[in-house]
């Protein structure tokens, strides 16, 4: 098994060492031709325009778009959540996604930097027992999911309390609303390998040309 972790932008070097800890193979993907041979891919937290900026100039957009749309598993993590929402606010209008996950999001939805926070979360039992700790920095604020759309973890939002979804799954797509890669709590990443692990997809070898086809 070998997952790809975006190196475009973000906090790619700690969801590397996330997955080294649970002895899964990984990489760095940059470039279209980095997408051979991939089992997964993890869009980490970093600044969502930028990031769809860095796909478009990077030519990655459309061979990633396509390996997702047909079924690669994905984890997206804050601005990872960003771009794997259907519906975004307050993003830019040239913004592109890759639509795949049935919610609506807020960008910055919990606040500016300096009002970054650390919370234990509320899980459902297929991520354990035990509440689970997580850092939200500039968090996308997810305001609804759709029928097909599993909530898998729950918190409170700082400013008035509501109980809101932070972690989602929708088939091979998993998100979360904060950085599972700043705690030492490594549930949301062995979850996501058992994802890829269960997963039937057979992923191009060469996306780029099944992308031309």
């Amino acid at each position: 098994m070998t997952i790809g972790v975006l190196a475009l932008q973000g906090d790619v070097r700690e969801h590397l060492g996330a997955l080294a800890e649970l002895g899964v193979g990984a990489r760095r993907l940059r470039t279209p031709a980095d997408l051979a041979g991939i089992d997964g891919v993890i869009l980490p937290g970093g600044e969502s325009t930028t990031l769809s900026l860095l796909l478009a100039s990077s030519g990655l957009f459309d061979p990633l778009a396509a390996a997702i749309g047909a079924g690669l598993p994905t984890f997206g993590t804050c601005a990872g959540l960003v771009l794997l929402a259907q519906d975004v606010r307050g993003g830019r209008p040239d913004q592109r996604g890759f639509g795949v996950l049935d919610c609506r999001v807020l960008r910055n939805g919990y606040g500016r930097q300096s009002e970054s926070f650390e919370a234990t979360i509320e899980v459902s039992a297929s991520l354990g027992a035990s509440a689970m700790p997580a850092v939200f920095i500039r968090a996308p604020l997810i305001e609804s999911v759709g029928t097909d759309v599993e909530v898998l973890g729950w918190a409170e939002t700082p400013r008035d309390g509501t109980r809101r979804p932070v972690i989602c799954r929708q088939g091979n797509v998993l998100a979360s609303a904060f950085h599972p890669e700043l705690t030492g709590d490594r549930r949301l990443h062995r979850y996501f390998v058992g994802l890829v692990a269960s997963s039937e997809l057979e992923t191009p070898e060469d996306p780029v040309a099944a992308l031309a086809r």
